[in-house]
């Protein structure tokens, strides 16, 4: 079972991904404009009108940009948890094809299971997702993806979500040092994006990673995703995760860039 899987955008200006398996299109949040979005498809060789679904992680704007412009794709269905789809609802003042699932819950799209589960962020009902294909056998093995962005920290239950994956996106917003250091935010934000209901940082990332390692037998890929512009760097994720990045996990780590809408290279399996 083939699958295509490409980070489109990440981070402050905009967020969202591409995966494709044998049966299904879809996007993992839609943060840019409808516009901006539809270049970015072509770019990789497609196009929203052959994208089945979008499924949100959050309201915030960065992860739903694209939705006001959407209105010309009437097959796309919108998934969602009841709160998210409320919030985002009054602000678009135009129904969309709404799909309400509940978070704690496992459900179907097409060849997609989808696990939903909460995350602590400063949103109305924000969710992590993990994505599996596949029917677990020679010719179709059973593949999982893992997406947690925008989320303070850790919990237990998290972590264990995200348990088994092959594939993993994992938010590494800030550098501590940075952020200490930035003049452009005052403490009350500073405050919040460390908070616990915040973002991770490259250090709080690090340390998940290197504490699961002998737990993810399975982890092939991970992409270390929503960088910050101002508070991270390259070289600052570089350095952090230097001792993870030697090749000995067997893991290949993949960074996507701080540049607004640049997008991550293509991870194709068969």
């Amino acid at each position: 079972m083939a699958m295509r899987f490409c980070i489109l955008g990440s981070g402050s200006s905009g967020n969202s991904a591409f995966l494709q398996t044998d049966d299904s299109r879809i996007l993992i949040d839609a943060g840019f404009s409808a516009r901006r979005l539809g270049e970015m498809l072509t770019a990789i060789g497609e196009s929203i009108d052959r994208i089945d679904a979008i499924f949100l992680t959050h309201e915030h704007g960065d992860h739903t940009a694209a939705l006001s412009g959407l209105k010309r794709f009437p097959q796309l269905k919108v998934f969602a948890t009841a709160a998210t789809s409320e919030v985002l609802s009054r602000s678009l003042g135009r129904p969309l094809a709404w799909q309400v699932f509940e978070p704690g819950t496992r459900f179907q799209f097409r060849d997609l299971t989808i696990d939903a589960f909460s995350v602590p962020h400063d949103a109305a009902d924000p969710v992590g997702f993990v994505f599996s294909w596949g029917h677990d056998d020679l010719l179709s093995p059973r593949r999982r993806l893992g997406w947690l962005t925008d989320l303070g920290h850790l919990p237990q239950l998290v972590r264990e979500r995200v348990r088994g994956v092959d594939l993993l996106v994992l938010e590494a917003n800030y550098d501590a040092k940075l952020l200490e250091d930035d003049t452009k935010r005052p403490w009350s934000v500073k405050q919040r994006i460390a908070g616990r209901h915040g973002h991770l940082s490259n250090q709080d990332a690090h340390a998940f990673l290197a504490s699961c390692h002998a737990e993810q037998p399975t982890l092939r890929e991970v992409f270390l995703a929503h960088l910050s512009r101002d508070c991270n760097s390259l070289e600052a994720v570089a350095r952090e995760f230097a001792p993870l990045t030697s090749g000995e996990t067997g893991v290949r780590f993949r960074v996507t860039p701080v540049a607004p809408g640049t997008g991550s290279a293509m991870v194709e399996w068969a």
